[in-house]
Protein backbone atom coordinates (compact mmCIF):
# COMPACT_ATOMS: atom_id res chain seq x y z
CA UNK A 1 0.00 0.00 0.00
CA UNK A 2 0.98 3.34 -0.80
CA UNK A 3 1.88 5.41 2.21
CA UNK A 4 -0.19 8.12 3.97
CA UNK A 5 1.93 9.42 5.98
CA UNK A 6 1.44 11.51 9.37
CA UNK A 7 1.28 14.80 7.82
CA UNK A 8 -1.47 17.46 7.56
CA UNK A 9 -2.03 15.69 4.19
CA UNK A 10 -3.17 12.55 5.68
CA UNK A 11 -6.38 13.78 6.96
CA UNK A 12 -7.88 15.06 4.18
CA UNK A 13 -6.87 11.99 1.95
CA UNK A 14 -10.22 10.41 1.09
CA UNK A 15 -10.67 6.77 2.69
CA UNK A 16 -10.79 4.10 -0.13
CA UNK A 17 -11.36 0.83 0.21
CA UNK A 18 -8.75 -1.92 1.27
CA UNK A 19 -6.15 -3.16 -1.51
CA UNK A 20 -6.65 0.18 -3.15
CA UNK A 21 -3.73 2.62 -3.34
CA UNK A 22 -4.27 6.13 -2.39
CA UNK A 23 -1.93 8.64 -4.51
CA UNK A 24 -1.02 11.46 -3.21
CA UNK A 25 -1.91 13.96 -6.17
CA UNK A 26 -0.45 17.61 -6.42
CA UNK A 27 -2.58 20.96 -4.94
CA UNK A 28 -2.66 24.14 -6.64
CA UNK A 29 -1.15 22.83 -9.37
CA UNK A 30 -1.97 26.14 -11.42
CA UNK A 31 1.54 27.22 -10.64
CA UNK A 32 0.93 30.24 -7.96
CA UNK A 33 3.92 31.94 -7.26
CA UNK A 34 5.71 30.38 -4.61
CA UNK A 35 5.65 32.98 -1.75
CA UNK A 36 7.95 31.40 0.91
CA UNK A 37 5.97 31.74 4.66
CA UNK A 38 2.96 31.25 3.24
CA UNK A 39 3.38 28.60 1.15
CA UNK A 40 4.85 26.96 4.03
CA UNK A 41 1.70 27.23 5.56
CA UNK A 42 -0.61 25.73 2.69
CA UNK A 43 1.89 22.79 2.31
CA UNK A 44 2.29 22.52 6.70
CA UNK A 45 4.31 24.09 8.90
CA UNK A 46 5.86 20.51 10.37
CA UNK A 47 7.40 19.54 7.15
CA UNK A 48 10.54 19.96 7.67
CA UNK A 49 13.71 19.32 5.59
CA UNK A 50 17.57 20.44 7.04
CA UNK A 51 19.46 18.63 4.12
CA UNK A 52 19.18 17.33 0.50
CA UNK A 53 21.24 16.19 -2.06
CA UNK A 54 19.89 16.84 -5.71
CA UNK A 55 21.82 14.23 -8.30
CA UNK A 56 21.29 15.15 -11.43
CA UNK A 57 23.65 15.77 -14.71
CA UNK A 58 21.84 18.76 -16.08
CA UNK A 59 22.75 21.91 -14.10
CA UNK A 60 19.30 23.74 -15.28
CA UNK A 61 17.33 21.09 -13.26
CA UNK A 62 19.63 21.12 -10.37
CA UNK A 63 19.17 24.80 -10.18
CA UNK A 64 15.26 24.63 -10.73
CA UNK A 65 15.24 22.42 -8.02
CA UNK A 66 17.53 24.24 -5.84
CA UNK A 67 15.47 27.27 -6.13
CA UNK A 68 11.96 25.36 -4.96
CA UNK A 69 13.77 23.57 -2.32
CA UNK A 70 15.13 27.05 -1.31
CA UNK A 71 12.05 29.23 -0.96
CA UNK A 72 9.81 26.47 0.32
CA UNK A 73 12.07 25.01 2.98
CA UNK A 74 13.79 27.56 5.70
CA UNK A 75 17.39 26.89 5.90
CA UNK A 76 18.11 23.78 4.35
CA UNK A 77 21.76 23.04 3.11
CA UNK A 78 21.16 22.08 -0.71
CA UNK A 79 24.06 19.79 -2.11
CA UNK A 80 24.29 18.96 -5.98
CA UNK A 81 25.86 16.00 -7.72
CA UNK A 82 26.01 15.71 -11.51
CA UNK A 83 26.99 11.77 -11.20
CA UNK A 84 26.26 8.72 -8.66
CA UNK A 85 30.42 8.46 -8.22
CA UNK A 86 30.21 12.66 -7.48
CA UNK A 87 27.06 11.60 -5.30
CA UNK A 88 28.72 9.02 -3.05
CA UNK A 89 31.32 11.03 -2.65
CA UNK A 90 29.32 13.60 -0.69
CA UNK A 91 27.51 10.77 1.46
CA UNK A 92 30.53 9.06 2.63
CA UNK A 93 31.68 12.11 3.99
CA UNK A 94 28.12 12.76 5.55
CA UNK A 95 24.97 10.70 5.62
CA UNK A 96 22.62 12.45 7.47
CA UNK A 97 20.42 13.95 4.56
CA UNK A 98 16.56 14.24 4.82
CA UNK A 99 16.32 13.66 1.15
CA UNK A 100 18.03 12.52 -1.84
CA UNK A 101 16.44 13.86 -5.67
CA UNK A 102 17.73 11.21 -7.72
CA UNK A 103 17.44 11.73 -11.99
CA UNK A 104 16.12 8.66 -13.13
CA UNK A 105 18.82 8.88 -16.39
CA UNK A 106 22.01 10.23 -15.56
CA UNK A 107 25.19 9.50 -17.28
CA UNK A 108 26.79 6.24 -15.34
CA UNK A 109 23.88 4.51 -13.66
CA UNK A 110 22.05 2.32 -16.12
CA UNK A 111 18.22 2.58 -15.64
CA UNK A 112 17.36 1.97 -11.47
CA UNK A 113 20.94 0.62 -10.50
CA UNK A 114 21.45 3.91 -8.74
CA UNK A 115 18.44 3.71 -6.58
CA UNK A 116 19.48 -0.06 -5.63
CA UNK A 117 22.83 0.88 -5.11
CA UNK A 118 22.02 3.64 -2.44
CA UNK A 119 18.63 1.77 -1.14
CA UNK A 120 21.34 -0.91 0.06
CA UNK A 121 24.17 1.62 0.48
CA UNK A 122 22.37 4.25 2.92
CA UNK A 123 18.92 2.39 3.61
CA UNK A 124 17.65 4.94 5.60
CA UNK A 125 17.70 8.10 3.66
CA UNK A 126 14.65 8.54 1.33
CA UNK A 127 15.48 8.74 -2.13
CA UNK A 128 12.93 10.07 -4.76
CA UNK A 129 13.02 9.25 -8.18
CA UNK A 130 12.67 12.21 -10.76
CA UNK A 131 12.61 12.07 -14.27
CA UNK A 132 11.35 14.15 -17.61
CA UNK A 133 9.53 10.90 -18.64
CA UNK A 134 8.13 8.15 -17.18
CA UNK A 135 5.23 5.07 -17.19
CA UNK A 136 3.26 3.22 -14.98
CA UNK A 137 6.36 0.28 -15.46
CA UNK A 138 9.42 3.09 -14.59
CA UNK A 139 7.32 4.06 -11.30
CA UNK A 140 6.15 0.40 -10.48
CA UNK A 141 10.13 -0.79 -10.60
CA UNK A 142 10.83 2.29 -8.72
CA UNK A 143 8.82 1.44 -5.73
CA UNK A 144 9.98 -1.55 -5.81
CA UNK A 145 13.71 -0.87 -5.62
CA UNK A 146 12.64 1.44 -2.72
CA UNK A 147 11.88 4.48 -3.84
CA UNK A 148 9.94 6.88 -1.81
CA UNK A 149 8.01 8.60 -4.75
CA UNK A 150 8.60 9.47 -8.65
CA UNK A 151 8.45 13.53 -9.41
CA UNK A 152 7.77 14.00 -13.14
CA UNK A 153 10.29 16.79 -14.22
CA UNK A 154 7.05 18.66 -16.41
CA UNK A 155 5.24 18.75 -12.75
CA UNK A 156 4.64 22.58 -12.15
CA UNK A 157 6.56 24.41 -9.29
CA UNK A 158 4.08 24.56 -6.91
CA UNK A 159 3.46 20.96 -7.64
CA UNK A 160 6.90 19.73 -6.97
CA UNK A 161 6.41 21.76 -3.24
CA UNK A 162 3.67 19.85 -2.82
CA UNK A 163 5.29 16.74 -3.35
CA UNK A 164 7.89 17.54 -1.39
CA UNK A 165 6.57 18.15 1.70
CA UNK A 166 4.36 14.90 1.28
CA UNK A 167 7.31 13.31 0.94
CA UNK A 168 9.30 15.02 3.90
CA UNK A 169 5.64 14.22 6.07
CA UNK A 170 5.87 10.59 5.66
CA UNK A 171 4.11 10.16 2.27
CA UNK A 172 5.01 7.86 -0.74
CA UNK A 173 4.56 10.64 -3.68
CA UNK A 174 2.94 9.42 -7.09
CA UNK A 175 2.25 11.49 -10.47
CA UNK A 176 -1.62 12.00 -10.99
CA UNK A 177 -0.86 11.21 -14.55
CA UNK A 178 -0.76 7.86 -13.51
CA UNK A 179 -4.19 7.17 -12.83
CA UNK A 180 -5.37 3.96 -11.80
CA UNK A 181 -3.74 2.17 -9.07
CA UNK A 182 -0.66 0.89 -8.85
CA UNK A 183 0.19 -2.78 -7.72
CA UNK A 184 1.65 -3.01 -4.17
CA UNK A 185 5.39 -3.58 -4.27
CA UNK A 186 6.89 -7.18 -3.45
CA UNK A 187 9.05 -5.01 -0.67
CA UNK A 188 5.24 -3.97 0.44
CA UNK A 189 3.92 -6.78 0.39
CA UNK A 190 6.94 -8.11 3.02
CA UNK A 191 6.75 -5.85 5.16
CA UNK A 192 2.57 -6.02 5.75
CA UNK A 193 3.92 -9.82 6.53
CA UNK A 194 7.00 -8.96 8.95
CA UNK A 195 4.27 -6.24 10.84
CA UNK A 196 1.37 -9.24 10.83
CA UNK A 197 3.96 -11.57 12.69
CA UNK A 198 4.24 -8.78 15.63
CA UNK A 199 2.17 -9.47 18.79
CA UNK A 200 -0.58 -7.66 19.74
CA UNK A 201 1.80 -5.92 22.86
CA UNK A 202 4.55 -5.73 19.65
CA UNK A 203 2.01 -3.73 17.28
CA UNK A 204 0.85 -1.22 20.39
CA UNK A 205 4.75 -0.27 21.15
CA UNK A 206 5.38 0.10 17.06
CA UNK A 207 2.89 2.44 16.73
CA UNK A 208 3.98 4.60 19.53
CA UNK A 209 7.01 4.36 17.73
CA UNK A 210 5.43 5.73 14.69
CA UNK A 211 4.54 8.51 16.45
CA UNK A 212 7.43 9.42 17.86
CA UNK A 213 6.70 8.49 21.29
CA UNK A 214 10.22 7.97 23.65
CA UNK A 215 10.49 4.80 25.49
CA UNK A 216 10.00 6.22 28.62
CA UNK A 217 7.25 7.67 27.02
CA UNK A 218 5.76 4.50 25.69
CA UNK A 219 6.37 2.63 29.53
CA UNK A 220 4.50 5.59 31.14
CA UNK A 221 1.31 5.05 28.91
CA UNK A 222 0.98 1.56 28.90
CA UNK A 223 1.41 1.03 32.49
CA UNK A 224 5.06 -1.11 31.96
CA UNK A 225 8.42 -1.35 33.12
CA UNK A 226 10.91 0.11 30.56
CA UNK A 227 12.71 -2.80 30.52
CA UNK A 228 9.65 -4.35 28.62
CA UNK A 229 9.44 -1.48 26.33
CA UNK A 230 13.06 -2.41 25.37
CA UNK A 231 12.16 -6.04 25.19
CA UNK A 232 9.31 -5.11 22.85
CA UNK A 233 11.50 -2.29 20.58
CA UNK A 234 14.54 -4.89 20.27
CA UNK A 235 11.76 -8.14 19.29
CA UNK A 236 9.99 -5.01 16.64
CA UNK A 237 13.45 -4.62 15.11
CA UNK A 238 14.38 -8.10 14.64
CA UNK A 239 10.45 -9.27 13.36
CA UNK A 240 10.76 -6.16 10.63
CA UNK A 241 15.09 -6.93 9.74
CA UNK A 242 15.96 -3.46 10.65
CA UNK A 243 18.73 -2.10 13.13
CA UNK A 244 17.11 1.28 14.26
CA UNK A 245 13.86 2.40 15.60
CA UNK A 246 14.04 5.13 12.53
CA UNK A 247 14.33 2.26 9.82
CA UNK A 248 10.99 0.77 11.53
CA UNK A 249 9.15 3.53 11.49
CA UNK A 250 10.03 4.20 7.61
CA UNK A 251 9.10 0.66 6.94
CA UNK A 252 5.54 0.86 9.03
CA UNK A 253 5.29 4.33 7.15
CA UNK A 254 5.34 3.00 4.05
CA UNK A 255 2.65 0.72 4.62
CA UNK A 256 0.11 2.67 6.28
CA UNK A 257 0.61 0.83 9.82
CA UNK A 258 -1.18 2.59 12.09
CA UNK A 259 -1.74 -0.37 14.65
CA UNK A 260 -4.93 -1.56 13.92
CA UNK A 261 -5.84 -5.11 13.15
CA UNK A 262 -7.02 -5.13 9.36
CA UNK A 263 -7.70 -8.79 9.71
Amino acid sequence: MIVMGRGSYAQSTPVLVPGVLRLATPHGIDDHPVQGQGMNQHMGADAIMERVLIIDDHPLVRDGLRSVIAISFDSCEILEAASLEEALVLLEKRDSYDLILLDLNIPDVRRLDGLRLLRTRFPILPVVMVSGAFDRQIVQEALAAGAAGFIPKSLKRSGIVDALHRIVAGEIYLPEALGDAVLPSPEDEDITRRIESLTPQQRTVLMHLVRGRLNKQIAFDLGVSMTTIKAHVSAILQKLNVFSRTQAVIKANRVSFDGEDKG
